[in-house]
């Protein structure tokens, strides 16, 4: 599996326009929709100071709004305007998937075994161009020094890792 090159201020540029989108429409539609079950389920008139009693409206109206938001965000996922933002998510949820699996992977690669070492070797990779995109500038040393020791001990070894495909972490 191949890396595809992402341009970090595009990248970024994309995940807050989503990012407000999201939230300005989780905003106005929650207000919406719980005025709108307040005016069709709530209450006649309180008396001032007293509680409206409506709180289980308006959290069902946040929770209308976080379902429409959430339906419509899957919807446009397979949109180019997404594109870039799903590619960094689908690599971000291997990440996790290879860091639960970690230190069997690790000592499978102490061992030597090709397709463990191809792993560690596009999780090293995947994980320099996330946290490039991320502007996470705090860790990326570590990571490009981890990837560094494994070049390292490829090289001595001798061993060219075959491409990283994502069945080969079923193995571990």
């Amino acid at each position: 599996m191949e890396l595809s090159a992402i341009e970090p201020g595009h990248y970024r540029r994309r995940v807050n326009q989503i990012s407000l989108g999201f939230v300005a429409a989780l905003a106005l539609l929650s207000v919406a929709f719980g005025s709108l079950l307040i005016a069709l389920f709530g209450q006649g008139p309180v008396a001032s100071g007293e509680s409206t009693g409506h709180f289980h409206l308006n959290l069902m109206g946040v929770v209308l709004a976080l379902a429409l938001c959430s339906a419509v965000l899957a919807g446009l996922k397979d949109k180019p305007f997404m594109a870039e933002v799903m590619l960094v998510w689908q690599t971000k949820q291997r990440h996790n998937r290879i860091f639960r699996k970690l230190a069997a992977i690790q000592a499978a690669a102490e061992r030597k075994e090709p397709e463990a070492l191809s792993i560690l070797s596009y999780y090293h990779d995947s994980r320099i161009q996330v946290y490039r995109l991320d502007n996470n500038t705090l860790t990326l040393s570590e990571v490009v020094r981890e990837q560094e020791a494994l070049a390292e001990r490829l090289a001595q070894w001798q061993i060219s890792p075959p491409p990283f495909e994502t069945a080969m972490l079923d193995r571990y």
